[in-house]
């Protein structure tokens, strides 16, 4: 996996050339950290390039070239940067800068594919293509940093592209996936540059006469208020927790405001709600990843747990009558990836949120 790149001096080192050679590694990250070689992760795993270690001073000069001088006093001030370029002949990038040992720049970049996935590439199940069918409500992709989640929002987005002339506001910070104008109008909205934050964001949206709202991350109170409401009032709304099952998905969002105001929570969830997709990526057998991926489609049943505050039987509601529904467990996602021999039992169990559960399933040795 590791490799020489063109450039093996550390003074001749090139951003461009770094971010080349990673696409061409087929890797998902770069990073650069001072007293380390550039490194980058190939199916979830970090691999250091045959490359002269860094320090805070070659990183800065890399770097801040790809940057605004806007961007750069942000940095100055606050210590740290989201941005998202395109560079030509190379491709779309997520960055972060940020600071190490109080004055050492370091980086990492992520790779944004140019080429927006269908559904059917990523081998999504059917239920995604009829829960974007809906006029209303509030679609959660929720997971750790680095699962999937923009790539399973893209698709979906892109699924509506190709079928319906929609209205389509993405509120990001920063933009990734750009979505070319099929069906569909697209407006997409950096945070820091287009708008203040994205609860000023959603505020403004409801007078630019969206059908589908995409909120970037439902960082805060302000936000998840502003999504429920946008959710509730006639708009299809897609937002990114990062939570690891539906059962904790509903809590964090609970849990975000004070006791007096969780009943009212409780009962715009149980309207506005349409699914909670939670998913993490495991590494295949073979080369590549998968997306393991919890569905919770909000139903009757479900919705009263919701509203009852019953939510420890969300879990125990999602195993029935799932040919109807759609729904499925993590647990289940993961027992099948196993049996069909696409994943290991020990990877399963590491991420599984029910590990002797999924014992019980798979037996383990």
């Amino acid at each position: 996996m590791t490799e020489t790149l063109e450039r093996p001096q550390q003074q001749h080192m090139d951003i461009n050339t770094l971010l080349k050679n990673i696409v061409a590694h087929g890797a998902s990250d770069l990073h650069l950290v001072s007293r380390s070689e550039p490194q980058i992760r190939i199916d979830g795993k970090l691999v250091p390039l045959n490359l002269p270690k860094l320090d805070g001073k070659a990183i800065e000069e890399m770097c801040y070239a790809l940057i605004t001088d806007k961007q750069k006093k942000h940095l100055e001030e606050n210590k740290e940067v989201d941005f998202a370029i395109e560079i030509p002949n190379v491709g779309r990038f997520r960055g972060n800068y940020y600071y190490t040992i109080g004055t050492e720049l370091a980086a990492a970049f992520r790779i944004i594919p140019t080429e927006i996935p269908s559904l059917d590439d990523l081998g999504a199940p059917a239920v995604f293509k009829e829960i974007i069918k809906r006029e209303k409500g509030l679609i959660l992709v929720t997971g750790p940093t680095g699962s999937g989640k923009s790539t399973t929002l893209s698709a979906l987005l892109n699924e509506i592209n190709l079928t319906e002339h929609k209205h389509i506001i993405t509120v990001e910070d920063p933009v990734e996936f750009i979505h070319q104008n099929k069906k569909a109008l697209f407006s997409h909205r950096n945070v820091g540059e287009d708008t203040k934050s994205f609860a000023t964001a959603l505020k403004f949206a409801m007078r630019e006469d969206p059908d589908i709202i995409l909120i970037g991350e439902m960082r805060d109170k302000e936000t998840i208020e502003a999504a429920l409401t946008a959710a509730e009032t006639g708009h299809l709304v897609f937002g990114t927790l990062h939570t690891n099952s539906a059962v904790q998905t509903i809590n964090r969002i609970v849990d975000t405001f004070e006791g007096s105001e969780q009943l009212q929570v409780r009962n715009m969830l149980s309207v506005s709600l349409a699914a909670v997709i939670s998913q993490m990526l495991l590494p295949k057998r073979s080369k590549g990843r998968v997306a393991v991926q919890e569905i919770m489609i909000n139903n009757h049943a479900i919705a009263n747990l919701i509203r009852e505050n019953k939510v420890h039987q969300l879990y125990s509601q999602m195993q029935l009558n799932q040919a109807q529904t759609g729904m499925q467990t993590q647990t289940q996602a993961l027992e099948k990836l196993v049996k069909q021999n696409i994943v290991t039992k020990d990877d399963a169990l590491r991420i599984s949120t029910q590990p002797d559960e999924l014992k019980g399933k798979i037996g383990f040795l």
